[in-house]
């Protein structure tokens, strides 16, 4: 394991929904890197299984549970086997999420035949699979930590209007709207001690978006360009760029941050355009 980096986790137990993704694999690694235990949730068993292994033989602290995010009774499960492995839980990462690809309106598609199932499905994916997890979660964060921290995924689509993707729209946004809203509910019952905030990534490729943003080849399809057009790096973001900022929302660097939404976009939320 690397050294622990000044936002350090260590002594935290840390839970990551969607640790079995790619973003959610760049996230596991950064709490171990900061010296966390980090609990890998997700439905992809073997992947989790692995990345726990591999953190484990670098000499971090991690495991593995199969849980998905829409399941109230696995994610108590989960929560059980981890309070009998580490005896607390100090923080949250809201991962899991993402487009399927049957809730995308294709080009040329009438408007008025969407597929509002799918639609509704990416929505309560982003959304509920936010919420369901931190009740589960933050009930043990709030009986065993002294100063917790739930960190929700946001998205650039949850302020802009991103064609195509509406129920992912939509979730982003209500988890933009729930992580202030919960912030200050929790900052009411807990004062300091529970802190909730939001890291919002710009674009960058997984395996939910590469289809529609690169060709095979490797050329950009025309969404791809437009986003490098609106990007002012010029560049997808790389997965490893969003650790800094995540373990700093999660350590107790940012103990005065609560309901905030970090954007680590290369430019995008910030440029016109012009």
């Amino acid at each position: 394991m690397k050294e622990y980096s000044s936002h350090s986790l260590k002594d935290k137990v840390i839970v990551v929904t969607g640790g079995t993704g790619v973003l959610g694999n760049s996230f596991v690694n950064a709490i171990a890197e900061a010296g966390g235990a980090v609990c890998i949730l997700g439905r992809n068993e073997q992947t989790g299984i692995e990345r726990s292994e591999k953190i484990i033989s670098s000499g971090g602290k991690a495991m593995a549970l199969k849980a998905d995010v829409l399941d109230v009774d696995q994610l108590k499960e989960a929560r059980r086997e981890i309070l009998h492995e580490f005896g607390k839980i100090d923080g949250l990462v809201n991962a899991a999420g993402g487009i399927q690809p049957q809730g995308v309106l294709m080009p040329g598609q009438d408007i008025f035949e969407m597929n509002i199932e799918e639609m509704r499905r990416n929505t309560d994916l982003n959304l509920w699979g936010t919420i369901i997890p931190t009740q589960v979660f933050g009930k043990a964060i709030a009986d065993t930590s002294d100063n917790g921290s739930i960190v929700n995924i946001s998205s650039m689509n949850s302020k802009r209007a991103i064609t195509r993707v509406l129920g992912y729209n939509l979730g982003k946004a209500g988890v933009d709207c729930f992580t202030q809203w919960y912030a200050v509910e929790l900052a009411n019952r807990y004062g300091d001690s529970i802190r909730m905030n939001a890291l919002a990534p710009g674009f960058f490729l997984t395996e939910q978006n590469r289809r529609l943003l690169v060709n095979e080849d490797g050329s950009y399809t025309q969404r791809g360009q437009l986003i490098i057009n609106q990007t002012p790096f010029k560049r997808f973001g790389e997965p490893d760029e969003l650790k800094g900022a995540l373990t700093w929302l999660l350590s107790d660097q940012s103990r005065f941050v609560t309901g905030a939404m970090i954007c680590v976009d290369g430019g995008f939320s910030a440029f016109g355009g012009v």
